[in-house]
């Protein structure tokens, strides 16, 4: 017998009602935005990774499904960032669209340890705004984000914003952390180790106690801001503070790829424990310039759709896929059932009957499990008088309702 790969996940249709909410949800909220869909590939060259993720980034390092063809090496992708910029770039929408704002929805693959809240085919819900440099752009990203949350009925959740500032500015952060952490190797973790060698700011990002307790005793403040990055900073705090968006302001937090610069956020859930991140973006001002494009600004964030689903705890209450369930007795009933199928969909009515001859009580038992709001009865009874029995599983209440008008009464009961 087979079974599925690890770190993977069967979306079973008891559950699907919920996934296809919360895209709906995504959907209608990122039309608010004037943002419109992409769907790039799940494949890419894997070069396209090594060069916007950064040679050290974990992801690259240890993440990424590669498959060798031939001269070529492809990767599954670890993210949608990249791809979309890539897109952007070789479909000419700088010079077509100019500025776009872009949505996607789709799967993702990295080759971790698989746990709670992270698979290595997991799912991301995220947006880039490719083409502005404007803080007001960081206002509404931020704001998108929250209001995303607020429509997917997620609570107790905390905003954390940061800027890295320019390339400059991220240099002169490398040397405090460097100066700052430089009598400490000993206690950090050997990852942290060797980051400090090739990547030091990653070591803000490291989930080891050790390493965590460190980088909070580590002074670091906007002072390796240049003024021009201080200043967009400032403006994007003063727009979440007019909007009334609450925020916390976080020195350390980074974000764990090479193409960030300036505002970083990273969303938290409490009641996921440890891994508590539902979602995180930022800035990349000069990613499309490393890919092979023009220097403009952009900036997006994604939500991690399983750490979506943790945090959700039913909040999201999903009506019956099928309001109108019908129950034949007998052949003749079971023609006439065609019939009345047909009918019911044809007018934009879901429903659904029964495949499996059960009595009366078992078909009624499955109308429940269904989630049925009415069931209809149709038997020799029925036939003879050309009526359907009418069954409110709400209220219990039954009748009988002549087959012609069949159509107008089951509308108006389930509107």
């Amino acid at each position: 017998m087979f079974k599925r790969v690890s770190g993977t996940k069967d979306i079973l249709p008891e559950e699907i009602s919920v996934w296809q909410r919360l895209e709906e949800i995504s959907r209608n909220t990122f039309s608010l935005y004037n943002f419109k869909e992409i769907r790039p590939p799940l494949i890419e060259e894997a070069a396209l990774f090594n060069r916007s993720l950064g040679e050290t980034a974990e992801i690259v390092q240890k993440q990424m499904f590669l498959i060798d063809n031939k001269d070529e090496t492809y990767a599954l992708r670890p993210e949608a960032t990249a791809s979309i910029v890539r897109a952007y770039i070789e479909n000419n929408l700088d010079k077509t669209n100019g500025f776009v704002k872009l949505y996607y929805i789709g799967p993702m693959f990295r080759l971790e340890r698989p746990q709670k809240g992270r698979l290595r085919q997991f799912h991301h819900i995220g947006c880039e705004a490719i083409g502005s440099q404007d803080a007001n752009l960081d206002v509404e990203i931020i704001s998108l984000a929250d209001n995303l949350l607020r429509n997917f009925s997620i609570e107790n959740y905390k905003i954390r914003i940061n800027s890295l500032g320019c390339e400059s500015d991220k240099k002169k952060l490398v040397e405090i952390l460097k100066t700052s952490l430089a009598e400490k190797l000993e206690n950090l973790c050997p990852e942290c180790t060797a980051r400090f060698k090739n990547n030091p700011l990653r070591i803000l990002d490291c989930k080891n106690d050790a390493c965590k307790r460190i980088v909070s005793e580590t002074n670091i403040s906007e002072n390796y801001l240049c003024q021009g990055c201080k200043e967009h900073f400032q403006k994007v705090k003063t727009g979440l503070d007019f909007l009334g968006i609450n925020y916390e302001i976080n020195p350390h937090l980074v974000r764990g790829l090479d193409y960030y610069t300036g505002t970083v956020f990273e969303i938290s859930q409490k009641d996921l424990g440890a891994q508590d991140a539902i979602g995180a973006g930022g800035r990349y001002n000069n990613l499309t310039r490393e890919l092979g494009g023009p220097q403009i600004g952009a900036i997006g964030f994604a939500f991690g759709v399983e750490r979506l689903m943790l945090a959700l705890k039913e909040n999201i209450r999903i009506q019956g896929e099928n309001p109108v369930y019908l129950i034949t007795l007998g052949e003749p009933a079971k023609l006439e059932g065609l019939r009345i199928l047909n009918e019911l969909r044809k007018n934009g009515v879901a429903c659904d009957t029964n495949y499996e001859d059960k009595s009366l009580k078992g078909a009624m038992r499955k109308a429940n499990d269904l989630g049925a709001r009415m069931v209809l009865i149709i038997g020799d009874n029925e036939i003879e008088k050309g009526t359907i029995t009418l069954k409110d599983m709400g209220s219990g209440e039954q009748r009988e309702v002549k087959a012609e008008k069949l159509i107008n009464e089951l509308i108006t009961e389930i509107k």
